[in-house]
């Protein structure tokens, strides 16, 4: 007995693959946001404008770093961004204060990040 090619069977969705919904897009940052807050300061929440603040905050940073990451390894006649390219690129953009709390904040993430592994 062949199976009819228009029964409802066949015509379901499939289960699985991309997430359509807004909270779990796979190019955001936001679901990240309450974690790290939990981290810092426990019962305290974000309301959801701030997160989409943040979240296109980040993503402009990261595009930021990244060009200027490209254009320092393209000077240096290099075809691969190392992690020197990211620091300095980093430390040409962020200015002052912040910019050293960040590479030291990134020092300590990597030395974790390299002992469990």
């Amino acid at each position: 007995m062949a199976a009819d090619p228009k029964s409802p069977k066949q015509e379901q969705p499939r289960r699985g693959g991309h997430c359509h919904h807004r909270c779990c897009s796979h190019n955001s940052f936001t679901t990240y946001f309450p974690r790290v807050l939990k981290q810092v300061h426990k019962g305290l929440s974000l309301p959801q404008k701030a997160v989409s603040i943040m979240d296109l905050f980040i993503k402009d940073i990261f595009e930021r770093i990244a060009d200027k990451a490209s254009r320092l390894a393209h000077s240096n006649k290099r075809t691969t961004i190392t992690s020197r390219e990211i620091q300095t690129a980093v430390c040409l953009l962020l200015p002052g204060e912040i910019g050293k709390f960040t590479m030291s904040e990134a020092s300590k993430a990597n030395i974790r990040y390299t002992s469990r592994q």
